[in-house]
């Protein structure tokens, strides 16, 4: 056994590249399958984040449908979702084909791609303004000569939303009358639902102020051969309960989730009748709505249902309402996202520590998995890939912080005493941090910098209750809980005291911000974080416009609140080096709020760097872009920890307004 060298943390050197990191791994999403034949949405960061659609065939022949500059990529409520639909077309001899409907990026309309057809043609017609017309969440209606879609319009000044019939003949694209409007009246629209014999339409619906996991509806009408849907009702849902996700068992029973009692658990309800538990457990069904169209659960046709269960790593089981029993089925994946059936074969994706995102079929008997497709063709050795370590912390009052702890880990190397640690905080901030691989983690702990990714209290994962710790909270509770994570590993003799960091995207930018005014990090790492909660509030997109309302309170009368927790009014705080990392087409947060940010740093005399990434929009997605950050938060760190620039990395540059290097 070779004995390992001791050298400094940072130092070490590594196999795994920004480059490769950032070029090796595809985004795999929104699976379809239909018997052997498996369709999914595949976003390449070296195609600058174009997203294809992937069919793979019954001999396993694996082909990419969509040559660019087609992305099927659509911008519903600007996270976006399901994109694509594989849809049934007859050939000369009455045999079914499958063509692939998508939402184009470049101008949000729907194009059919039929089967060997050299080129797409649209079902939408051309909107007044680029980009105004935008689809997503796509199901094939019963007639399978139309599919049923949420519609989202932009006007001059407002955003509308309406679930919506598009004939798959193409006769739209002209006549934009041919689009029958099914249902309005709601802000947001989710799930549409239509049932197996084609007369009824289910469907989640919600409004401003909140959130689809905050308060949604529950809704059912009748679906006419022409017209809007007739007799609209509610099933369940209100202002405080989220309901989701609504699969049909029959013509009359309807299968969905709901939090009513603090967790998303599964229920069933007739049309006119009381919601059934299926299976109550203080676990969650589903990972955080933030995207339309996933499926955290499958109905099969012997009646049983393939499910997500779990807390921020959500496992795989079946649940059989015969006997209201839920079996976990054992699998190599410790973080399941998505599901998708036809009835019979089951798919999705899932990871674990130590294997990619990929695309596998499932056994829903026996838990056996096949690997269909994976995120990343070549994976490093094991020996490189941390192991995290779930771990719960005691917060401030004694409240329960959730983490996962990601050593430094390297079989070549080790370091000597405590390690330099970074806190990440996902964003959000309702989201979650799980257990599944992430190169980007591994490109840092290969290197001698260990992470904790902390689940503040706000995440998913743990109940209603724990998400409703950040409710008028936000910018307090997260960094709290940030804190009181580093502290921990420090009061265990894991991390450096003077070698703490943090860094966060997003919402986790405004924690990351605001942790640097308190008296714990060394220096911290903002990829296009939230500097102005005022200006958030008014430029934002509709999605998220009033999201503010519940994280903070309604303006006007919380504008002071909006002002004491904006980075941008603390920046005389913070005494620590700052690096912000900027996308210039940033819808969600502007470019502007960073360079704002970065001035006054400089009138502060603060040391900080600004990168912007032109082109860029919120969240990386092109391989240059991911490559060159990475680089520069390697560096940032080394530079600031320990005074040197790590091998092979380009250095940063820092801008240092006292004159001091």
């Amino acid at each position: 056994m070779t004995e390992r060298v001791i050298l400094p943390y940072g130092s070490w050197s590594s196999p795994i590249a920004a480059a490769d990191t950032a070029r090796g791994a595809n985004r795999l999403g929104f699976p379809s399958v239909v018997g052997d034949e498996t369709w999914w949405e595949e976003s390449r960061p070296d195609e600058d984040g174009r997203t294809t659609v992937m069919h793979r065939a019954a001999d396993g022949t694996v082909t990419d449908l969509l040559p660019a500059p087609w992305n099927a990529r659509t911008r519903v409520h600007e996270y976006g979702g399901r994109s694509h639909l594989p849809v049934p077309r007859r050939d000369d001899k009455a045999l079914t084909r499958w063509g692939v409907v998508f939402a184009n990026f470049t101008d949000q309309r729907l194009y059919l791609l039929e089967k060997d057809a050299r080129e797409p043609r649209p079902l939408t017609p051309e909107p007044a303004a680029p980009a105004a017309l935008r689809y997503a969440d796509p199901v094939l209606a019963p007639d399978r000569k139309h599919l049923i879609c949420v519609r989202e319009s932009h006007g001059d000044t407002t955003v509308t939303r309406d679930i919506v019939s598009v004939p798959l003949s193409g006769r739209a694209a002209d006549s934009p009358t041919a689009i029958r409007v099914l249902v309005t009246g709601a802000d947001f629209f989710a799930s549409p639902a239509p049932s197996p014999d084609g007369t009824k339409l289910a469907w989640i619906s919600w409004d401003h102020p909140r959130m689809p996991w905050t308060g949604t509806q529950l809704r059912v009408g009748d679906l006419p051969d022409t017209g809007p849907v007739t007799g609209p009702h509610i099933l369940r849902g209100g202002i405080k309960e989220s309901v989701l996700a609504p699969r049909w068992r029959d013509n009359d029973t309807l299968y969905f989730l709901s939090d009513w009692p603090g967790w998303w658990n599964l229920y069933e309800t007739r049309l006119h009748g009381q919601a059934l538990a299926l299976f109550p457990d203080e676990a969650e069904f589903t990972p955080a709505p933030w995207q339309l169209g996933l499926t955290p659960f499958c109905v099969l046709d012997n009646g049983q249902i393939v499910t997500l269960h779990g807390h921020a790593d959500l496992t795989v089981g079946r649940h059989d309402p015969a006997t209201a029993d839920l079996t976990p089925l054992t699998t190599p994946y410790t973080t399941w996202h998505t599901l998708a059936s036809d009835g019979t074969t089951v798919v999705g994706i899932a990871a674990s520590p130590t294997e990619p995102a990929s695309l596998v079929r499932l056994n829903p008997e026996t838990g056996a998995t096949t690997v269909l497709r994976r995120s990343l063709d070549r994976v490093p050795t094991v020996d490189h890939l941390p192991r995290p370590r779930a771990t719960t912390l005691s917060g401030r009052y004694g409240t329960t912080v959730h983490a996962l702890v990601h050593p430094p880990t390297n079989p070549e190397v080790e370091g000597e005493g405590p390690a330099p640690y970074v806190v990440w905080v996902h964003g959000g901030p309702t989201g979650a941090a799980t257990s599944a691989l992430d190169l980007h983690k591994a490109y840092f702990t290969s290197r001698g910098i260990g992470i904790v990714d902390v689940n503040y209290g706000g995440s998913t994962g743990y109940g209603r209750s724990y998400r409703e710790r950040l409710n008028g909270q936000w910018g307090v509770v997260d960094v709290e809980d940030a804190v009181a994570a580093a502290r921990s590993l420090v009061d265990q003799g894991i991390a450096d005291p003077t070698r703490l960091a943090i860094r966060g995207g997003s919402a986790g930018g405004l924690t990351t911000l605001l942790a640097l005014t308190q008296d714990v990090f060394a220096c911290g790492v903002s990829y296009y974080g939230v500097t102005d909660l005022l200006r958030l509030a008014q430029e934002t997109h509709d999605f998220e416009s009033h999201y503010l309302d519940t994280l903070i309170g309604a303006l006007p009368g919380y504008a002071s609140t909006y002002r004491e927790r904006s980075p941008i009014n603390r920046a005389a705080e913070i005494t620590v080096p700052v690096l912000l990392l900027q996308g210039t087409d940033d819808p969600v947060v502007p470019p502007e709020q960073a360079r704002a940010l970065a001035a006054t740093l400089h009138e502060q005399k603060i040391p900080h760097a600004l990168v912007e990434f032109e082109g860029e929009s919120h969240g990386f997605r092109r391989a240059d872009t991911v490559t060159t950050a990475l680089e520069k938060e390697l560096a940032f760190y080394c530079k600031v920890f320990f005074g040197f620039t790590p091998p092979g990395v380009p250095p940063i540059d820092i801008t240092d307004p006292t004159g001091d290097s």
